[in-house]
């Protein structure tokens, strides 16, 4: 397992729960954000009439959200100041269990050798869960994507913090504050 670039933070979690508005007040706040590759995967798909969706080919989707996630990740992995990712590698292999991928080595192998600071984990929120046309699932759906994002970034020896349930200003507070700006 390699050692993590202590400024490249994860914030992932339950679809709809508030990570990307969390991911827009820290950059407001001058932090940079890398966006969530999934939602890109889809749009392009979408726009190309392609078929590489969460609800068409799951194979070939997954391979595209191994590849971009590890190029994002490189694109940053040397980054000088707190640099916070829309979702990590370890979701990709929550979603291979989700959609039972028989071979998930080189997923494992990414995970193991791309590694992020710290991880925080935004839980299921009923209150504010939508779908869109990227975000299909029901929120039972987003329940069970959240225990195996969860359980991935636990297998890949994280150890998440997990956000508490208030206002977008009030989580980036609390993910500065748990900071390691030494």
């Amino acid at each position: 397992m390699h050692t993590a670039n202590k400024n490249l933070i994860a914030i992932s979690g339950a679809p709809g729960a508030g990570k990307t508005t969390l991911l827009d007040v820290l950059q407001s706040r001058g932090y940079a954000c890398v966006p969530e590759v999934a939602r890109h995967i889809i749009q392009q798909q979408m726009q190309s009439g392609g078929n590489a969706l969460p609800w068409q080919d799951t194979t070939t989707y997954i391979n595209l959200m191994l590849r971009d996630s590890i190029a994002s990740f490189l694109r940053h992995q040397h980054a000088q100041y707190p640099t916070f990712f829309d979702r990590g590698l370890p979701d990709t292999l929550g979603y291979a269990h989700i959609i039972q991928l028989q071979d998930q080595h080189a997923i494992e192998e990414a995970c193991a050798l791309h590694r992020y600071s710290k991880v925080f984990l935004a839980p299921p929120w009923r209150a504010i869960y939508t779908t869109d046309t990227e975000r299909k699932q029901t929120f039972d759906e987003a329940l069970f994507s959240f225990d195996q994002a969860t359980n991935a970034y636990i297998r890949c020896g994280y150890d998440p913090i997990l956000l508490p349930p208030t206002t977008p200003n009030e989580r980036a507070d609390f993910v500065q504050s748990h900071l390691d700006l030494r």
